[in-house]
Parts: structure tokens; C-alpha cells; sequence
């Protein structure tokens, strides 16, 4: 077996491994609870990438408050701007008005890509979000619940961050 994967099997970093992911897992059930998992899909699939991002590796770059925060921010921004450029194209064509939906989400990717590298916020799973706002119908309460979602995150990680462990 290879060197890193038998550290993991000692008891005291399968114990943590163990409270890491099942802590993860509770914060992503409260943000399902919070909202509608249904119809918000790619929302929460970006919220749960952001909790294996916080819990498995706690002091990467990417887990700290400027990059969970900071990248939701600009995924939103960017998810939101597209949306709305997209609604301004009212097209009849079911399948001309797929393939224009697909060129908006790319380009909120593409921008919220941008932006995160010259704000130096850059989060994975937000970029995601920003797709998710063009491909998804959001209002003024999904934008405020997702980011209570990330910010509660953040605060939770930072509470427990002295026993955590980065697990990869």
C-alpha cells in the first residue's frame, strides 16, 4: 500500500477523517434543509464542492474566508450579469434558446474565472455557481441564502479550523 494511504488508516487520522467529513456532511444537510435542493441543484452541488474544499484540505488556499466568500461573491456577480444579458434575448427557437443559454453560461464561467484571478479569490465551485445562476431561475432570496450558506460555512470551518486536519 502506498505510504499516504496507510497514514490514513491509523486510528487517530481515520477518527478525524471520520468527524472531518461527517461535520462537512452536516453543513451541507443544513444548507439542503435551508434550500429548495430541487430545483436549485447546481447551487447546492457548488455549495457541497465549497464544504469538501473547507474540510478535507482546511488550510489550502482556496478554504480560507477571501476565497469561499470572496469567489462566491464574484460567481454571483458574474452568474447574475449573464443571466441577465440572456433574458435580453427573447428567442422563439426552443433549440436556438438552448444553445444561447449554454453560450451564457460559459461566459459567466469565463468571467467569474477572470475576475477571481485578478481579485485573487479564486474558488472552483463558485465558478460553478455562476453557471448555475444562467442555467437555473434564481431571485434576490436565493442569492441571500446562498451566501448566508457560504459565509456560515466559513465561520464554522474558522470555529473548528485549530482540530481539523488537511486529509489530502
Amino acid at each position: 500500500m502506498p505510504l499516504d494511504f496507510q497514514r490514513h488508516l491509523r486510528r487517530e487520522n481515520f477518527k478525524r477523517s471520520l468527524v472531518q467529513c461527517t461535520l462537512a456532511g452536516a453543513v451541507v444537510l443544513l444548507l439542503l434543509l435551508i434550500l429548495d435542493a430541487v430545483t436549485q441543484t447546481v447551487l447546492i452541488a457548488a455549495l457541497a464542492a465549497s464544504a469538501f474544499t473547507a474540510f478535507a484540505m482546511p488550510r489550502s488556499l482556496h478554504a480560507d474566508t477571501r476565497h469561499l466568500v470572496g469567489g462566491y461573491v464574484v460567481g454571483m456577480i458574474a452568474g447574475c450579469l449573464m443571466s441577465m444579458l440572456y433574458a435580453m434575448f427573447p428567442v422563439t427557437n426552443i433549440t436556438l434558446d438552448h444553445a444561447l443559454m449554454i453560450v451564457f453560461g460559459a461566459l459567466a464561467i469565463s468571467l467569474a474565472m477572470i475576475v477571481m484571478i485578478f481579485t485573487r479569490t479564486e474558488h472552483p465551485p463558485a465558478a460553478a455557481l455562476a453557471l448555475g445562476l444562467v442555467l437555473n431561475e434564481w431571485h434576490a432570496t436565493t442569492l441571500i441564502v446562498i451566501l448566508a450558506g457560504i459565509i456560515g460555512l466559513s465561520l464554522i470551518k474558522r470555529l473548528v479550523l485549530p482540530g481539523l486536519l488537511d486529509l489530502i
